[in-house]
């Protein structure tokens, strides 16, 4: 990670056919996230509703990587 990089919680809206998702996050921020390099093995992948984490930066917020799936509601 990083060191200008955090971690956010979002849940998933929208599952996309090419491996991004659409994500919101708890202030209502909606963004594209993905899923990147080796995390693509384990990622068992996103329904709409299920909770990820999420590495934003500071410099482009509309974009996040997928860190792990949390759960599924």
């Amino acid at each position: 990670m990083g060191q200008d990089a955090f971690c956010v919680e979002a849940r998933v809206t929208e599952a996309l056919p090419n491996g991004t998702f659409y994500a919101e996050l708890s202030n209502g921020h909606r963004l594209t996230a993905f899923v990147a390099g080796r995390d693509k093995i384990k990622f068992t992948g996103a329904k709409a509703g299920d909770t990820v984490k999420l590495q934003l930066t500071p410099y482009d917020l509309s974009v996040g990587r997928i860190l792990v799936e949390t759960k599924k509601i």
